[in-house]
């Protein structure tokens, strides 16, 4: 049986990381796929993308993880993402900086589609509506797609004659997945914006063509802590408490 733990913006969140890899050892998925975005924000971008490397078999490139390695402009970014991407480049190890720049922002694994933001644009596009889902799905080759990017769990589908529909997903949701077209977002690990602080992240299930919207408690005061410890922006320490 085929199972698969999806996770995307990590975020340099090592707290929440690793609570979300403990659930997904007790779990039985057999692999873990990343979105991307592992550094950003947070304060253990090393210990977040050796995580990754010793754990995920897919992991893609975010457009915070670009900025980090010099492929996107820092002025694109909000001050906070700015300065925090600016200290990541001055702490981490060069081995991981190379391991990012070797990611790509999207991917396919079998019939999967696999896009940091959107098919229609991998690097930057937020996925928050039935229209531009639609347009999405317009433009994805698969009939299933995995995208990150947004910090929000949610699913889009579009059945067969039907407009696309959609909405944000809470923790224990399940799916069946083996009609439409759909697009599916685990929302973020390491910085979750649906008021929800838990780890967010999703199983899904290739052999019962099902899906299952998972959270995961982990130590947000110990993140934060770590956050400000680096001397980065209170405000990204500040926001893990609430989800947002």
């Amino acid at each position: 049986m085929m199972k698969v733990a999806v996770i995307s913006d990590i975020h340099a969140n090592r707290h929440a990381f690793e609570a979300v890899l403990e659930a997904v050892a007790n779990s039985d998925a057999s692999e873990l796929w990343c979105l991307g975005d592992l550094v950003g924000y947070g304060a253990e971008p090393d210990s977040c993308v050796e995580l990754a490397r010793n754990h995920a078999a897919v992991c893609l490139a975010g457009n915070h993880d670009l900025a980090v390695v010099g492929e996107l402009p820092l002025d694109e970014f909000s001050r906070g993402a700015s300065l925090a991407a600016q200290w990541t480049v001055e702490v981490m190890r060069q081995d991981n900086l190379a391991f990012l720049a070797s990611l790509r922002p999207e991917g396919q694994e079998g019939t999967i589609g696999l896009y940091h933001a959107s098919p229609r644009d991998p690097v930057w596009e937020y996925v928050l509506s039935a229209l531009l889902a639609e347009l999405c799905l317009d433009s994805q080759a698969q009939r299933i797609g995995l995208i990150g990017h947004s910090h929000v769990a949610l699913s889009f589908v579009r059945e067969e004659g039907a407009l696309t529909t959609g909405e944000p997903r809470r923790a224990g949701t399940q799916l069946d997945i083996s009609s439409g077209e759909w697009l599916l977002n685990p929302g973020s690990v390491g910085q979750p914006r649906d008021g929800d602080p838990r780890a967010s992240w999703l199983m899904l299930d290739l052999d019962e063509m099902s899906v299952s919207f998972m959270r995961t408690e982990y130590d947000v005061a110990g993140a934060a802590g770590a956050i400000r410890a680096a001397r980065l922006p209170d405000s990204l320490a500040e926001r893990l408490e609430y989800g947002q």
